[in-house]
């Protein structure tokens, strides 16, 4: 059990909040795709659950426990699809995807994070380059190495784990990056056309389309309600937002000046927690029956250990009680989030061969 932090937590809103939340939530059109017809919303193809399936597991929690909308399976069912597609691609036309990873430093949380795309690129086929920089290196040499990944045309997608050293200007590295590469879906270009409707982006960020796609395949209905994104980073909680009102949400977006966060959160019905601070969204910021997506991932000391246990920005053991279904942490959002970036990958690649 993960304990929750009783005091201090709405004064930890505006310490936390006004740094940028880089905590992976951690995130395809192989999966899902933009409607023909309904350019804005994310249509299903085969092998998701119907929606009795979401109504049957709330009749089935036990007691008032809300239902639990793990993401593994999912996550399992999208890396087969895509692992599958690679190898026809490979049989028919002797090709694969490529991705470029740039990795700046020794944080040991980037690291992990990179090891772990590394190892599902790997199991999908998706062949990696990595340029590894320290930590002390120059902006220029970083602006280098991602020029050179641009410039490479067997090169299909580009990541730029994040976060950089203080000394580098993210936004400028996340510039250089090209829209067409730009699998992490960051690029101006890409965040931008995600924002205005009726337009496409290129690449959608792997966590939010994370969210959706474990939203649509549990069957929660989006259309017409009330949804709360806590956290605005360009990583999770912006897009998310930005997601939800394609599928004609009415959406609204706490950040650390938000007054009464705790109230307009207690009215919606769909709430994204993306703040990176553990266990901050408690049970009584809930409305009864909500249905609560933490993208959180936060490590924090095990009590009932000498180590350390992850935890999301959502106390788990008092959400449950209220909610109609909830993410867990682990297990949520975080493995659709890997199988969303190899899913943007495998689509990359497939433009590059003339298969789009």
């Amino acid at each position: 059990m993960r304990a929750c932090a009783t005091t201090g937590v709405v004064a930890a809103w505006n310490r936390t909040l006004k740094k940028t939340s880089h905590s992976f939530s951690a995130a395809s059109s192989s999966c899902a795709l933009l409607g023909p017809n309904r350019p804005d919303v994310w249509v299903l193809r085969e092998n998701t659950f119907p929606y009795n399936h979401f109504q049957e597991s709330l009749q089935c929690a036990n007691g008032h426990n809300a239902a639990i909308l793990e993401g593994k399976s999912i996550a399992k069912q999208i890396k087969f699809k895509v692992a599958d597609e690679i190898s026809r691609i490979k049989s028919c036309m002797g090709k694969f995807p490529r991705l470029g990873v740039v990795l700046v430093g020794d944080r040991r949380d980037s690291h992990t994070f990179i090891h772990i795309k590394l190892k599902a690129c790997d199991q999908v086929g998706i062949e990696t380059v990595v340029a590894q920089l320290p930590e002390k290196c120059t902006e220029n040499e970083l602006l280098g190495a991602v020029s050179r990944f641009n410039d490479d045309p067997d090169l299909h997608g580009i990541i730029v784990q994040l976060p950089l050293p203080q000394h580098l200007d993210e936004e400028k590295v996340i510039n250089v990056v090209s829209p067409e590469k730009d699998v992490d879906g960051f690029h101006p270009l890409n965040m931008g056309n995600l924002a205005i409707r009726g337009r496409k982006p290129f690449f959608i960020p792997c966590a939010p389309k994370g969210c959706i796609e474990l939203l649509l395949r549990h069957g929660v209905e989006i259309t017409g309600k009330r949804a709360v994104i806590i956290g605005r980073s360009k990583i999770a909680g912006l897009p998310t937002s930005l997601l939800l009102q394609r599928h004609h949400a009415t959406v609204s977006m706490l950040h650390a000046y938000t007054k009464n966060p705790e109230q307009i959160t207690s009215e919606a019905d769909i709430v994204v927690a993306d703040v990176g601070f553990p266990n901050m969204v408690r049970g009584n910021w809930l409305k009864q029956g909500a249905v609560v997506i933490d993208m959180g991932a936060n490590q924090v000391k095990d009590p009932s250990s000498q180590g350390f246990c992850v935890t999301g920005d959502v106390c788990f053991e008092e959400a449950v009680k209220v909610a109609s279904a909830i993410t867990p942490v682990p297990g949520g959002i975080g493995p659709i989030t890997i199988s969303m970036l190899l899913s943007n990958t495998l689509d990359s690649a497939k433009h590059a061969f003339g298969m789009v």
